[in-house]
């Protein structure tokens, strides 16, 4: 049912990547230029003048170019592209526009094509944005509330009467206004005379408000609505569900963390072990939208902090496919591309312990000296020592000349703390020698 009604957003980011995108590749960019003169756009609702509202949206040229050659109207392709971009088929950034994971995963991924409908599913109020003559804090707070009468019919599992759906989002939107202490303070005039009150919670009746939300809900496939009855579609069901359950994740927190930024909560799993650090990172993306905590989790890796790198990286594992391009995007800065590498390779199958092999000599020198700056900042002088095991050079000389040829910035204390952490004389020397040259620049 999601590839339905997701068929026709499909189809036109594929024509866009196929058409638009130089050599046809799959990575390749969409250009998706933003009509010079504005654009006033039915199905997304929103109307461009130049500038951010516009960006992204298809130029007229490659709307009428797609419509001909797609056997549709112009305004059926501007409305299919504006699906795609909220189910996550392109990604808009700037002015132009790229296929994202769900597109190149679309054939061969079930749960590529579900996580693209929910995003399309949480956008519902945007693709079909509220009727004209509202209040936008009354259309607000109507959106906030649908979610319980979701939950509604979700448990009442079958068709429920929309006056009861009313009489429910109007106690709703009443426990809103209470949460906001909505209360007139000081003198209070004698009220006039008001007629008997119709269906609706204070100034603005919600009747016609439910009745856009639910024909919202059923244009995204959420559920059906007729004969005065609303009843959610077994898709709706699922989302629903889905929802629960990241509410109930989020919930079992274990350390706590959930609310912190991401590099806090790294800091705090950096004491657990990993199952419950897994545990951890999942409670802590279920609270969030997924972009946004991919961003927030690769500027934690950013940082100077060699151990929040590579716990960033363990929490973008449990992000898994979603996480692709924007790991892909950082693969040409230094201190993040042999994590990425390494994050992709698994991603595309390779086994875990193979991984390393995609790496260069020089990238794993790189990590290990990273990996090494981690453990000397907050692990013991023991797994300091054992750590020389894993580098990829044969033996320790070998391991010096290319630790120094690296480059890290970090390579002077790791030396150091590794010289002053081994237990034999000799190779200690050796270790201090080689800090000692990259210190004062000497080969």
């Amino acid at each position: 049912m999601a590839r339905a009604v997701l068929a026709g957003a499909a189809r036109v980011a594929r024509w866009a990547d196929t058409t638009l995108g130089p050599g046809g590749d799959g990575d390749a960019r969409i250009r998706a230029a933003t009509a010079a003169g504005g654009t006033s756009d039915g199905a997304s609702g929103s109307t461009s003048g130049g500038g951010a509202e516009g960006k992204g949206t298809l130029s007229d040229d490659a709307a009428r170019r797609a419509a001909a050659e797609l056997g549709l109207t112009p305004d059926q392709v501007r409305a299919d592209w504006d699906v795609a971009r909220l189910a996550g088929l392109v990604e808009v950034h700037g002015g132009t526009a790229r296929p994202g994971w769900r597109l190149r995963a679309w054939n061969r991924d079930d749960s590529a094509v579900l996580r693209g409908w929910v995003a399309f599913f949480d956008a519902w109020s945007i693709a079909h944005p509220g009727p004209d003559g509202h209040e936008p804090s009354a259309v607000a707070e109507v959106v906030s509330a649908m979610p319980q009468v979701l939950s509604f019919l979700q448990l009442s599992a079958g068709p429920v009467p929309v006056p009861q759906l009313l009489d429910l989002l109007e106690q709703r939107v009443t426990e809103l206004r209470t949460e906001r202490c909505e209360i007139s303070y000081g003198p209070r005039p004698e009220p006039a005379p008001e007629p008997a009150p119709g269906p609706g919670t204070g100034d603005t009746p919600l009747a016609p408000l439910l009745d856009w939300a639910l024909h919202a809900l059923a244009a995204v496939g959420a559920l059906t609505c007729g004969d005065g009855q609303a009843t959610l579609t077994p898709l709706g069901s699922w989302a629903v569900w889905v929802k629960l359950e990241q509410i109930c994740v989020a919930a079992q927190s274990p350390a706590g963390n959930i609310e912190q930024g991401a590099e806090d909560m790294l800091r705090g799993c950096g004491r657990l072990r990993p199952n419950a650090a897994r545990a951890e990172y999942r409670a802590w993306l279920a609270a969030r939208p997924v972009g946004s905590a991919v961003t927030e989790l690769l500027a934690a890796a950013r940082g100077e902090d060699a151990l929040l790198r590579g716990l960033a990286f363990e929490a973008l594992r449990v992000v898994g496919a979603p996480a692709e391009p924007d790991v892909r995007a950082v693969v040409d800065e230094t201190p993040l591309r042999p994590y990425a590498l390494l994050w992709l390779a698994e991603h595309d199958g390779h086994d875990p312990e193979d991984a390393h092999l995609v790496l260069t000599r020089e990238e794993a020198t790189w990590l290990w000296v990273d990996t090494a700056a981690a453990v000397a900042d907050h692990g013991e002088a023991p797994l300091l020592v054992r750590h020389l095991e894993s580098a990829v050079q044969p033996t320790v000389p070998a391991l010096l000349d290319e630790v120094r040829a690296v480059g890290h910035p970090r390579t002077v204390q790791v030396l150091v703390a590794l010289a002053a952490a081994h237990p034999d004389p000799a190779l200690a020397k050796a270790v201090r020698r080689a800090a000692f040259q990259v210190h004062t620049g000497r080969n």
